[in-house]
């Protein structure tokens, strides 16, 4: 077991622990990576984007996006197309396959976070979320 000399090393810990159970489990939960969800939700807001630019809106890299792509792609969810004017662009656009998947992800999504969140209060939540955001800034 990890020795823990202080509140700041437990807090550390802590938070990686949960960074390392939340993605299996979130996962496993609602049938969909967080990754991907995001992808499909981006794709909601738009009726077809450039894979650079939906790459820059998740902040991943450009080797993760392929791959999350190819994957949506053969289950279904999106198409890709190359730009004829310009065979380096490839542009992305939900299916009506994604589009009826999303809300089902949706909701194993929000059962998801009332799990994770459960007992927390409704300031209890507010608190978290201010001082977790302070700290991914200060990163």
């Amino acid at each position: 077991m990890t020795r823990i000399g202080s509140k700041e090393e437990l807090i550390l810990y802590l938070l990686n622990g949960l960074g390392n159970k939340i993605s299996p489990k979130f996962e496993r939960c609602t049938g969909i990576s967080s990754s991907r969800l995001e992808i499909l939700h981006e794709l909601c807001r738009s009726d077809e984007i450039n894979q650079s630019t939906l790459q820059k809106c998740i902040d991943i890299d450009s080797a993760a996006i392929t791959r999350h792509l190819k994957q949506l792609e053969a289950d279904g969810m999106v198409t890709r197309r190359r730009n004829p004017d310009d065979n380096r662009v490839t542009f992305v656009r939900l299916t009506e396959e994604g589009r009826r998947r999303i809300g089902a992800y949706t909701a194993e999504k929000e059962l998801f976070i009332r799990q994770i969140l459960h007992g927390f209060s409704e300031e209890e939540v507010h608190v978290l979320a201010d001082m977790l955001e302070r700290m991914q800034n200060n990163i």
